[in-house]
C-alpha cells in the first residue's frame, strides 16, 4: 500500500507539479541559459551560484540540461519534475516557455559560439564610428586612477558577490573592477534596472508624438482601468492590485516564470485604488509599458514600422553606442521590460551617462527638454523614495518613512538611481557629473547597499580646497 501511494503521489507530481516546483524549474531553465547564451557562462557554475532565493531549499535540487545546438536549456526538481523550458534565439536572448512550445525556427538563428565548443564570453564590438584608441564613451580606451581602482576593490565597499563596478567622471571612467570569472565584455543582468531603460524609450515615444503622458484608454470597458493614464504607469501609481513579494509564488514570480503573456496577466488584476493616488512597486507595471510600448509602434503611421526590440537598437542603443545590450520577451514577444536586460558594466555606465546628461547624446536630443528630471522628481505618495519614470531617489530603503537614508552617506539630494535585485546599481550624481555603476550577485538578506561605496567615491573624487570644480560638459556631449 505504501509503494502504491509513492508511486500515486510520483505520477501526480510529474504529470501536475506544484506551482512552486514550476516557477523553481522554469527560473532555472531561464537563468542558466541567459548566462550561457548571452555570457558564455558555464551552465553547472551558474547553476550553482546564480540560481537562488532566501528560503527556496528546493532551488538546490534543481538539475539543468543544456542542449547548445538547438539553444535550450531544460530544468527540474532532481532533473525530473517541474518541466522548466529556456530557448535561446540569436539577438533575442532566452525566453522562458511555461507552455513548453519550443520556436522550431530558433535553432537556425544561433551563432557558431552556442553549436560548439566550451563557453566562450562574447566580445563586446566597437560601434563603426568609434576607435578602439579613443576615450571612452567615443571609443573603447580608459585611463583609471589607482586611488579609485583602490576604493572599488576593497571588499567591505564592492560588497559580497560584486562582479563589475565602474566610475564615471565628468564623462570618462575614472576606476573599473571586476569579479573573478567575469571582464569588461560579459553582458551582466540588471534585473529592475531594465525598468529605467524602459522608461527612457517610452520617453522617447512621446518625443516622436506615438504616445502621451496623460493618454489613458489602455483596458477595455468601464471598470475603472480605462482610466489609468501612463504617467500612472511610470510612476507606479496605477491602483492595479499587485504583490512584488519574491521567493515565492505571487503576482512578480508568477508573471516571470509560469506565464507565456505576461503583459497580459500584469493588465488583469482589477483596481485597489483610483489610479494615480497609490504608490506600489510593480513589475507588472513596467511590462504593461513594454506592451504599450510596442502596440504604439504598430499602429499605422509609426516612423519606425518596425518591431520594439529595432526602434530600441536603432534610436537608443546605437546612437550610445550601445553594443552589447539585449532586452528578452516573453513567448508573445513583449520585452520582459521589468527585468530581463543584460548588458555590460560600461554599457550601463553608457545609459546612466545618458540620463545624467538629460537624454541628450553628442549634442542630439533623444528625450524632450525635462523628461529625465520629470523621471527623478518625487512621487508624493511614495514619501520621496521613488520617481516619476521609473527611478529611485533613495539607495535603499527608509528606515523612517520620508527620510531618505542617503543623507547620512553625504551623498547628494540631486542622486537617483536605477536599483535591481541581488545588488544591481547605478548611481547617478548631476551635481558631482558622477555615475557610478555597480553589479553582482548579492541577495538583500546580506544586508548590502553601495551608499558606503558611493560616499567614499564621492570623498576621493572631491576637488581640493580652494580648486574649481570642472565646468566642463561630459564628454560624450
Amino acid at each position: 500500500m505504501l509503494l502504491l501511494l509513492i508511486i500515486v503521489l510520483a505520477a501526480l507530481l510529474w504529470f501536475k507539479p506544484p506551482a512552486l516546483l514550476r516557477v523553481g524549474a522554469n527560473y532555472s531553465a531561464k537563468i542558466v541559459c541567459s548566462n550561457v547564451f548571452l555570457a558564455g557562462r558555464d551552465p553547472d557554475e551558474v547553476l550553482r551560484v546564480d540560481v537562488q532565493a532566501p528560503g527556496i531549499s528546493i532551488l538546490k535540487l534543481m538539475r539543468v540540461s543544456v542542449d547548445r545546438e538547438r539553444g535550450v536549456v531544460r530544468a527540474g526538481f532532481l532533473g525530473l519534475i517541474g518541466d522548466g523550458l529556456a530557448q535561446y534565439r540569436s539577438g533575442h536572448g532566452c525566453t522562458v516557455l511555461p507552455d513548453g512550445k519550443l520556436d522550431a525556427s530558433a535553432p537556425s538563428q544561433l551563432n557558431s559560439m552556442t553549436r560548439i565548443g566550451p563557453p566562450v564570453p562574447p566580445v563586446a564590438p566597437v560601434p563603426p564610428s568609434a576607435s578602439s584608441t579613443a576615450p571612452w564613451p567615443d571609443g573603447a580606451a580608459v585611463e583609471t586612477r589607482a586611488a579609485i581602482d583602490a576604493l572599488i576593490k576593497d571588499p567591505l565597499l564592492a560588497g559580497p558577490g560584486a562582479r563589475a563596478i565602474v566610475v564615471v567622471d565628468h564623462g570618462r571612467i575614472v576606476g573599473e573592477h571586476y569579479g573573478p570569472g567575469f571582464e569588461p565584455n560579459t553582458p551582466l543582468l540588471g534585473w529592475s534596472m531594465t525598468k529605467t531603460v524602459m522608461a527612457g524609450v517610452v520617453g522617447m515615444l512621446i518625443k516622436d508624438g506615438k504616445l502621451s503622458l496623460d493618454q489613458a484608454g489602455f483596458w477595455p470597458g468601464n471598470d475603472g482601468r480605462e482610466k489609468i493614464r501612463l504617467k500612472d504607469l511610470l510612476a507606479m501609481s496605477s491602483g492595479l492590485q499587485w504583490n512584488e513579494a519574491y521567493g515565492a509564488v505571487s503576482d512578480v514570480t508568477s508573471m516571470l516564470y509560469l506565464q507565456p503573456d505576461m503583459a497580459g496577466f500584469a493588465r488583469s488584476p482589477p483596481l485597489a485604488h483610483p489610479p494615480g493616488e497609490e504608490w506600489l512597486y510593480s513589475s507588472g507595471t513596467a511590462v504593461i509599458l513594454s506592451r504599450i510600448a510596442k502596440e504604439a509602434l504598430a499602429q499605422p503611421g509609426a516612423t519606425e514600422g518596425h518591431d520594439l526590440p529595432t526602434f530600441i537598437k536603432g534610436r537608443l542603443f546605437n546612437p550610445l553606442g550601445i553594443t552589447t545590450a539585449t532586452i528578452e520577451p516573453d513567448e508573445h514577444g513583449t520585452l520582459v521590460g521589468s527585468s530581463y536586460m543584460y548588458a555590460t558594466a560600461r554599457d550601463w555606465a553608457r545609459y546612466g551617462l545618458f540620463l545624467l546628461q538629460d537624454g541628450v547624446w553628442q549634442g542630439e536630443e533623444l528625450l524632450l527638454p525635462g523628461y529625465v528630471a520629470m523621471m527623478a522628481t518625487p512621487v508624493e505618495a511614495s514619501h520621496g523614495q521613488y520617481g516619476k519614470g521609473q527611478t529611485w531617489l533613495w539607495g535603499s530603503d527608509a528606515v523612517t518613512p520620508g527620510v531618505n537614508p542617503d543623507a547620512a552617506f553625504g551623498i547628494p539630494a540631486d542622486a537617483f538611481w536605477m536599483s535591481g535585485h541581488d545588488g544591481q546599481s547605478v548611481c547617478i550624481i548631476k551635481s558631482r557629473q558622477l555615475v557610478i555603476v555597480r553589479l553582482g550577485l548579492t541577495p538583500y538578506a546580506a544586508g548590502y547597499t553601495s551608499q558606503r561605496l558611493v560616499q567614499a567615491i564621492l570623498k576621493a573624487t572631491q576637488p581640493a580646497i580652494g580648486a574649481q570644480a570642472s565646468t566642463a560638459e561630459p564628454a560624450a556631449q
